[in-house]
């Protein structure tokens, strides 16, 4: 199986983008899963010696549930620590890094305007969303798809996703 990996800072569209793809993709050839559907709680791994190991967790479980599908996982999962630090789950035979990187105004705005349950209530807490969003725009040229999705709607940005998606050959 394929992981497509759609990551970006909180505020990129990630999650909308997940709902999106999941009314357009094959449901018999792909699987859309977001980290926080798999039913782990990135608190019970905060502060731990094993933080890592929430991700591989998490990745582990919506492999587990793509069934044999590729699998489309929508993470803010950092690309370096993927690879250094993650362990992937027996019949994961490559990973795809697709980008979300709107412009920092989209993304000071977007979680600006969540509900304050959400935790975005200062700048102290926006600001390192903004940090990672500038460090996908830096290293863009290391990713196979980056897409700014700040003046697109979200057919279109989706519309781009599956293009570049259904563009590898079944395995």
């Amino acid at each position: 199986m394929r992981l497509f990996m759609i990551s970006g800072p909180c505020g990129s569209g990630k999650s909308t983008m997940k709902d999106a793809l999941s009314e357009i993709m094959d449901p018999a050839r792909y699987a859309c899963i977001d980290i926080d559907e798999v039913g782990f709680n990135w608190w019970d791994y905060a502060g731990t010696d094993h933080e890592s190991k929430y991700h591989d967790d998490c990745i582990a479980e919506a492999v587990k549930r793509a069934a044999g599908r590729d699998l489309i996982f929508v993470s803010c999962t950092n690309p370096q620590d993927f690879i250094e630090k993650h362990v992937l789950p027996e019949g994961v035979d490559s990973t795809v890094f697709i980008i979300l990187n709107p412009t920092d105004e989209a993304i000071w705005e977007r979680l600006r305007a969540r509900p304050s349950e959400r935790g975005f209530t200062c700048d102290d807490k926006i600001e390192p969303h903004i940090g990672y969003n500038q460090w996908f725009r830096r290293n863009k040229g290391k990713f196979p798809l980056v897409i700014d999705n700040t003046n697109q709607t979200i057919d279109e940005t989706a519309g781009i996703i599956r293009k570049f998606i259904e563009s590898y050959p079944k395995m």
